[in-house]
C-alpha cells in the first residue's frame, strides 16, 4: 500500500518523534526491523520506529526486535495510518488567538481530556479544529467548571473505550493469526484489512448509544426533578450545585476470593460475568450500573424502594453457578463531580454490603422510612452497627419480601 503524500512523513519527522537520529532509524529499516516501510514513511512505519526505540531503551536486542516483528507480535499493519491526525504545526500563542481560548485554558482541556500537554506544543489542525469546537461550546454558556468537568469524563469514557477494543482486538484477532503461524507480514495486512472493515463503524455506533442514553437520562432528569420538588422525604438541593439525592447500592459475590482459590480465575471472571449480566438485565427502569469494582458492582437509581424491591427479588432468582451475592442499599445525599458520585453517604453504602452475609440484602433506615407502608417489603431491625470510617452507629435492617 502506497504512502500517500497527504499522509507521508518526512525521515527526520519520524527520528524526532521516536527520539533517534535519522541514521538510526534508517539502519533499522535497512535491517529489515520497519516491515511498514514501502519507500515513504507513514504514519504506521513512523510508529514502529517509536516501538522499536522504547524496546531498545528496555535492553532487548535488535535480534530479538526482528524476531518479535518476523512472528507478527509487533504487528500493526496500516491501522496506524487510519487514525493518524494531522502533523502539529501551529502554537500555543497561536491557537489561543485562532479559538479566543486563553493559552492556560487550552493546556487544562488537554490535561482534562487525558493528552499530554507535550500535544500543546505542536497543535495539529484537527486539534486546532476540536479547541474552536470548545470555544463555541464556552461562547454558547456552558460554563467552564462544567465543560472541564465534561471533558474529564470524556477523556476516561472513551480512554476505556480506546483500550478495551485495542486489548480485545488483539485477544481474539492478532494473537489467533500468531498461533496459526501466519508470517508479520500477512498478519498486518489482514489486520489492516479488518480494521478498515470495522472502523468505518465505530462513530455511528457511539453517536448511537450516546443518542439513546441521553434520551434515558434526560427522561430520568425531569422525573428526579419532579419527586425532588413534590416528595418532602426527598428534598431538593439547588442551592448548592453538584448536591443530589440518590439511591445506591453495592452488590458483590461471597466467597469469591474463595472460589478463585478453588477454581481459579478463568472461572472466578466467568461467574462474575454471569452475575454482572444478570444485574444488568433485571434492573428497574430508573437504575443502572455505574460502576464495576472487581467483583462487585455500584447501581446508582432514583428511586430506594423500587431499588430495595430489585434488590430483594434479585437474592430469590440469583443465577445459578455463582457464589449467593449479598446486596446493601442506602439512600441520601452525595455530590456529583466528574462524573462520578462523591460523599459521606456512599461510602456509608459502600460500607452496609461489607455487613451482609450471601443472600441477604441490608438497607438504612432511610430506605425504610421511604418504604414505609408500601406493600412487598418487610423489614427486620439487625440493630446499631459500628461501620468502618463512621464513628457513629448506623442502624441496619433485613429486607425481604413480605406486606
Amino acid at each position: 500500500m502506497a504512502t500517500s503524500e497527504a499522509n507521508a512523513l518526512t525521515l527526520a519527522q519520524v527520528a524526532a518523534r521516536a527520539g533517534v537520529s535519522t541514521g538510526t532509524a534508517r539502519r533499522w529499516v535497512k535491517e529489515g526491523l520497519i516491515p511498514q516501510y514501502n519507500g515513504g514513511w507513514s504514519a504506521a512505519a513512523a510508529r514502529q520506529v517509536g516501538i522499536v526505540a522504547r524496546l531498545r531503551e528496555r535492553g532487548y536486542t535488535l535480534e530479538q526486535i526482528r524476531e518479535a516483528s518476523d512472528s507478527g507480535r509487533l504487528a500493526l499493519g496500516g491501522v496506524e495510518d487510519l487514525l493518524s491526525g494531522a502533523e502539529g504545526r501551529h502554537t500555543l500563542r497561536q491557537t489561543a488567538r485562532a479559538t479566543g481560548l486563553a493559552p492556560e485554558l487550552i493546556e487544562r482541556i488537554f490535561v482534562a481530556l487525558g493528552l499530554s500537554t507535550l500535544a500543546t506544543e505542536a497543535i495539529s489542525d484537527d486539534d486546532l479544529e476540536m479547541l474552536r469546537y470548545v470555544a463555541a461550546v464556552l461562547e454558547a454558556g456552558m460554563p467552564e467548571v462544567a465543560f472541564l468537568q465534561l471533558a474529564r469524563v470524556y477523556g476516561q469514557a472513551l480512554a476505556q473505550i480506546a483500550e478495551a477494543e485495542v486489548r480485545l482486538f488483539r485477544m481474539y484477532i492478532h494473537e489467533p493469526l500468531m498461533h496459526e503461524g501466519v508470517s508479520g507480514l500477512k498478519i498486518a495486512e489482514q489486520m489492516d484489512g479488518i480494521a478498515r472493515e470495522l472502523l468505518p463503524f465505530t462513530a455511528p455506533l457511539m453517536n448511537f448509544v450516546h443518542g439513546r442514553c441521553l434520551s434515558y437520562f434526560l427522561e430520568q432528569e425531569l422525573i428526579s426533578h419532579m419527586e425532588a420538588e413534590l416528595t418532602p422525604a426527598r428534598p431538593a438541593s439547588a442551592s448548592q450545585i453538584g448536591r443530589l439525592h440518590v439511591a445506591i447500592a453495592f452488590a458483590d459475590l461471597a466467597g469469591y476470593t474463595r472460589l478463585t482459590e478453588e477454581q481459579g480465575d478463568e472461572r472466578a471472571v466467568s461467574a462474575v460475568e454471569r452475575f454482572v449480566e444478570e444485574v444488568e438485565r433485571t434492573l428497574p427502569i430508573d437504575a443502572r450500573v455505574f460502576k464495576m469494582l472487581g467483583d462487585e458492582v455500584m447501581v446508582v437509581a432514583a428511586d430506594p424502594v423500587a431499588l430495595t424491591r430489585w434488590a430483594v427479588g434479585f437474592q430469590a432468582r440469583a443465577p445459578a453457578g455463582v457464589p449467593p451475592p449479598r446486596i446493601g442499599v442506602h439512600y441520601g445525599e452525595a455530590i456529583y463531580r466528574d462524573g462520578d458520585y462523591y460523599g459521606r453517604e456512599i461510602n456509608q453504602a459502600a460500607r452496609v454490603v461489607a455487613r451482609a452475609a450471601g443472600g441477604e440484602v441490608l438497607v438504612t433506615r432511610a430506605v425504610v422510612e421511604l418504604a414505609a407502608g408500601l406493600d412487598g417489603l418487610a423489614f427486620k431491625l439487625i440493630g446499631e452497627v459500628g461501620l468502618k470510617g463512621f464513628s457513629e452507629p448506623t442502624e441496619l435492617f433485613l429486607a425481604s419480601a413480605g406486606g
